[in-house]
């Protein structure tokens, strides 16, 4: 079958298309944006990619067209599969069809740590010689490779509650029915799509009603957001996490470092190993218990799990260290929502102590170009001991950093480098963040300073 993908280059349209390529299909896509890492995976599958969208990429008359969420009505190659009439789906109804269907999903949702949280899980299950199949937003450095259709019938699927199409407005993770599912966190997002944290509680929801009585769901024992969606009805058994010892949580740790490098691992009262990794931040923690719990549902055994997550290797894109120079540490990191940021910066000050951390924003998703999170991004940075916001003439919302002298608006790329560079000194610490290619400004400034 001749498969084209529109939006091909997003992390989940280019994994799918990974998968459909190993199934047996001829594969083709369109996109408007192409960046690594998802261009030079695709590219190094040998799928053809088609830049920008047109009516005349539809000329290899496919089979069926999957059309990702970003596009649109109004969009020339939307339009076109509509006016010529040809078969069309979204990513997540082909996904269900085609790979899910008759496997056992494990399903990894959450406001964060979707992508981090997946990728140990597959990492868990595949050192425990599961072989799993997943489908993951970024790339597992583990794996270098963000999907897979696996051996097994396990899959780990990364679960986001963004819209499935632009005509099917319910999340995507509403079509992967799980049976474990993991449920990290719950915060208001995606301002674009949903009007208020109520509509987003409803939509997971929906994720709840879809898993099974002899399924699991695993949740932080903490966050009232997630408790006011299982008030709403709950079928499934479900198991708690905690970053300390607490009687509603089956799973806790202890004697976390201050880099959060180490923590001893506890399920139902008793220790079951001791994690020393290469991670930071709390939030990892967090990520790593509901890693094992989901683990434990399919009969891998704690201290396995915990012996595979010493050798997790995190994903590109999360604190990934991409270059040192000159005694300064350059990070790239996806963060793009002030939780984020804060738990990052939390984790980086804890591993690194006193020496001077540098943040660099590009406030770049939807919901935060449209000023939703403004007044929580500037104190989300207190941990850095200088940070630039990234805030080009198009963004109509200001920032006052009048109390925040150590934070500056930067609106020119080129002064943006220069500033950087030139307070550049050893042992400083560079972290870029932005769910973006951030126009490259990661190998511009580690250029300069080489």
């Amino acid at each position: 079958m001749r498969i084209h993908i529109l939006g091909i280059c997003g992390t989940f349209m280019g994994g799918l298309a990974v998968m459909a390529k190993r199934l047996g299909h001829t594969v083709t896509g369109s996109d408007a944006g192409v960046y690594p890492p998802m261009s030079t995976q695709l590219e190094a599958e040998g799928i053809e990619l088609m830049q920008g969208y047109s009516a005349k990429n539809l000329s290899i008359k496919p089979d069926i067209v999957v059309i990702g969420n970003a596009l649109s009505r109004g969009n020339e190659e939307v339009e076109a599969v509509l006016n010529m009439g040809l078969a069309y789906t979204s990513g997540a109804q082909w996904l269900a069809e085609n790979v899910l269907q008759s496997r056992w999903v494990l399903a990894i949702a959450g406001t964060h740590g979707k992508t981090t949280s997946s990728s140990m899980l597959a990492w868990i299950l595949e050192y425990a010689g599961l072989k799993p199949g997943f489908l993951i937003g970024g790339v597992p450095l583990n794996f270098d490779i963000s999907a897979r259709l696996g051996e097994s019938d396990y899959f780990v699927i990364e679960a986001d509650e963004y819209d499935t199409a632009f005509f099917d407005k319910r999340s995507k993770f509403v079509h992967y029915r799980p049976k474990t599912c993991v449920l990290n966190n719950l915060e208001f997002d995606h301002a674009d799509i949903f009007d208020d944290l109520k509509a987003i509680k409803k939509q997971f929801h929906h994720l709840v009603r879809t898993v099974p009585n002899n399924g699991l769901l695993v949740v932080p024992a903490d966050d009232s957001n997630i408790s006011d969606v299982l008030e709403k009805g709950c079928w499934s058994p479900i198991e708690k996490l905690c970053l300390h010892d607490s009687a509603e949580a089956q799973w806790h740790v202890e004697n976390v470092s201050a880099g959060d490098e180490t923590f001893d691992v506890y399920r139902q009262g008793e220790l079951v190993g001791s994690v020393d990794w290469t991670l930071s931040g709390k939030h990892n923690v967090l990520n790593a218990l509901g890693a094992l719990a989901a683990a434990n549902h399919v009969c891998v055994s704690p201290a396995i799990a915990v012996r595979a997550l010493n050798e997790f290797k995190n994903v590109k894109r999360r604190m990934e260290v991409f270059a040192k120079v000159n005694g300064i540490t350059l990070y790239d990191d996806f963060a793009h929502h002030p939780t984020a940021i804060k738990t990052t910066l939390a984790g980086l000050r804890g591993r690194v102590g006193d020496e001077r951390i540098v943040a660099i924003i590009e406030p770049r998703s939807n919901t935060m170009k449209m000023g939703v999170h403004k007044e929580t991004l500037l104190p989300s940075l207190a941990l850095a001991d200088v940070s630039f916001v990234y805030m080009p003439d198009a963004v109509d919302w200001s920032l006052d950093v009048n109390e925040h002298p150590a934070i500056h608006i930067i609106s020119d790329m080129e002064i943006l480098v220069q500033r950087i560079t030139e307070l550049a000194t050893a042992n400083d610490h560079f972290l870029f963040m932005s769910n973006g290619g951030f126009s490259g400004i990661h190998q511009t400034v580690k250029g300069l300073l080489e």
